[in-house]
């Protein structure tokens, strides 16, 4: 299929997914004459991109025609929407047209259900950060694709350093390639002295407010904004930990004992981790976790209106320390 559609946050594995098909299908010798990268600053950015996808190239090879974060699974007018059926079933076999966005298509849009009858689509949003089992899969991979070798440890260690960030982890990777020899395994030592690691992370805060301890909370967070974490990333993670335990713990509650049930109710993949989460939460009270959901959908309400949003994580990370700092009656 000549046509592709590429969406999602993880910037670099689109464009490491966008430069593997081009060179898959460029002539090197011809480069030059059949590789269009258009911008969405160039007028007419989109009927530019189609008129391209139309002309043969020149001499041997394919046409690589890429529109770069392109807004027509957002908005589409319909003067556009008429070129784009027009033209996507007549894109030349020896041309291939790449629409890639950060944004995850509107499926109400008829430019997108035009997209998703022509064209392969790809998402490529980032791992969450809560899946441990998919990051240290992606881990695994990334580093046989690099030529490191890796101990299950290590792999462990790494996941939990640099969490969902395939350009940070594949620098760290390199590194660690470029310093290894003889295909020999990498120690811990070397890693913990060469790795960037960000071992304050948002999952370590979850822990921290679960334990209702404030002082290390805070500075969690002081650590993941100095490292210029996102505070909505940092809610997002924290909202699908608290979700994970509330379900275990809801389920434990039940008395549903079978650990497949609960690992599908919380969305957990590997059934082994339900009994290291169930003893997550042995001291804590559904009453507790049910009320640390509203908390953090009040903290991302306010960042996203616009509210200081420093000031806001801190203040809301401190309700739910408190929280979970105070004896619950409802659980004795």
């Amino acid at each position: 299929m000549p046509i592709y559609l590429y969406f999602g946050e993880d910037d670099f594995s689109i464009t490491q997914a966008v430069n593997d098909l081009c060179e898959s299908i460029l002539d090197p010798i011809w480069a030059s004459f059949n590789y269009d990268k258009i911008l969405p600053s160039q007028g007419d950015a989109v009927q530019t991109g189609l008129n391209q996808a139309m002309t043969p190239p020149f001499g041997s090879g394919s046409r690589f025609v890429w529109l770069v974060d392109t807004n027509i699974t957002q908005h589409c007018s319909q003067n556009l929407l008429e070129d784009l059926e027009r033209t996507l079933p007549q894109v030349l076999e020896t041309t291939v047209l790449v629409f890639t966005t950060r944004n995850k298509p509107d499926q109400r849009l008829k430019s997108t259900k035009l997209l998703q009858k022509w064209a392969e689509v790809r998402d490529f949003s980032p791992i969450p950060p809560w899946k441990t089992e998919l990051l240290e899969q992606q881990v695994q991979e990334m580093a046989q694709e690099v030529g490191v070798k890796l101990t299950p440890r290590w792999v462990t260690f790494l996941a939990e350093a640099l969490g969902n960030d395939r350009r940070q982890l594949h620098t760290e990777l390199t590194k660690l390639q470029l310093y290894s020899y003889q295909d020999a395994v990498v120690d811990l030592e070397v890693i913990t002295s060469l790795v960037n690691s960000q071992t304050q992370s948002s999952l370590k805060l979850a822990t921290a407010i679960h334990s209702g301890d404030r002082v290390k909370a805070l500075n969690l967070v002081a650590d993941l904004i100095a490292h210029n974490e996102h505070p909505l990333r940092i809610v997002a993670t924290l909202v699908g930990k608290f979700r994970t335990w509330l379900w275990v713990k809801l389920m434990m509650e039940t008395g549903e004992k079978d650990e497949k049930a609960i690992a599908q109710a919380a969305e957990i993949s590997n059934p082994k981790r339900i009994y290291f989460v169930q003893q997550e939460v042995k001291s804590l009270s559904l009453n507790q976790l049910q009320k640390t959901l509203p908390l953090l959908l009040e903290l991302e309400v306010s960042i996203k209106q616009g509210n200081e949003e420093i000031s806001a994580l801190k203040t809301k990370v401190i309700e739910l320390c408190i929280l979970f700092y105070e004896k619950d009656i409802s659980y004795f």
